[in-house]
């Protein structure tokens, strides 16, 4: 038998102040009950799934979204087919309008068709919602998106950026592990994903210890809540993270944000560079480029390029925009030889 995950540290997030650049900038997750409870949206929602339907439909200007429709089967799970060549649900472009009809025609349902609305920009598609459903991060440049669907079972996986998701309607249970779980989550093909990041292959709700028996290991490590509307919880960069909406109607907020300078580029192109480069070198070869790598990067204080003059630094120097752009340009000249 598992584990039960241990409960993830929570706040009240009406306390003056709770939004800290300390609790942004951490690397512990957190949840922050009633965050948004002052939120128009969360009041419409808590009134009934027609009226949290309509509020959104007063923001909508009938641009088609991006939709994942599955059928009753799939019990909401957004995965892979069984031969992981494809998925066992169809992506479609529909109006918004559309969508939210479907899901108040199967609210009812015992298994209803899956639908879902992810990763959709807000101020693109639903102009206004903001000015009346926002968190204050401080001045930071965050991308803020809206998902909408029923219940669904969204796999382990981890996003770049920091993250507060903000359950606007509906419940959600989150459960996360820390990075160095990795190995313990079984990833699926980092090339080949159903929405742009590796996931956990195990099933959550039925998890197979003997294809995967280290997840038990994992869920040792497990931190987990469940979310009303108006609970948010922030979820630190690279911590995987299983999320489950648990009604028939659910929507979520968040906001991503990074806490590096816009010049940089997503670490992700440096692993798949090491995965072209590094790993089927020998091991003594691979030993050296590790150490070279804790060196000038894992391990950097700036201090290995002191011997250099600075105006001879070059890439070694701090990067800044214009650094970035020579590096990149030197990059894709070496890979287009």
């Amino acid at each position: 038998m598992l584990p039960e995950p241990a409960p993830i540290r929570a706040l009240d997030g009406g306390a003056q102040g709770v939004l800290s650049d300390a609790l942004l900038a951490s690397t512990e997750p957190v949840v922050l009950r009633g965050l948004a409870s002052s939120w128009p949206m969360v009041a419409k929602a808590r009134a009934s799934q027609q009226e949290a339907g309509a509020y959104l439909r007063r923001f909508y200007r009938g641009e088609q979204v991006l939709a994942f429709l599955g059928a009753p089967e799939m019990e909401g799970r957004y995965f892979y087919n069984e031969r992981l060549d494809g998925f066992n649900y169809a992506t479609v472009k529909a109006p918004l309008d559309q969508v939210l009809q479907k899901l108040e025609e199967h609210k009812d349902d015992v298994r209803p068709p899956s639908a879902y609305v992810g990763s959709t920009m807000i101020d693109h598609y639903l102009p206004g919602f903001r000015a009346e459903n926002d968190l204050d991060l401080g001045g930071r440049d965050s991308l803020v998106s809206i998902w909408i669907g029923n219940r669904s079972r969204i796999a382990a996986h981890h996003d770049v950026p920091d993250n507060i998701a903000v359950v606007a309607a509906g419940r959600r249970r989150f459960t996360l592990f820390p990075p160095e779980q990795v190995s313990n989550l079984y990833i699926g093909p980092l090339d080949f994903t159903p929405a742009g990041q590796a996931i956990s292959l195990v099933d959550f709700a039925k998890p197979d210890l003997q294809r995967f028996p280290r997840f038990a290991q994992a869920m040792q490590h497990a931190q987990a809540a469940e979310l009303g509307p108006g609970d948010a919880i922030f979820i630190p960069s690279m911590w995987w993270h299983h999320i489950e909406a648990l009604e028939p109607f659910n929507v979520l907020v968040n906001y991503w944000w990074r806490q590096s300078p816009p010049h940089m580029d997503s670490p992700i192109s440096a692993l798949m560079l090491a995965l072209l480069t590094l790993r089927e070198l020998p091991s003594a070869q691979r030993s050296a480029w590790q150490e070279l790598f804790r060196h000038y990067v894992f391990e950097s204080d700036g201090g290995e390029a002191a011997h250099i003059p600075p105006h001879a630094r070059r890439m070694l120097a701090p990067l800044d925009a214009d650094g970035a752009r020579a590096l990149r340009i030197q990059l894709l000249n070496r890979l287009n030889r």
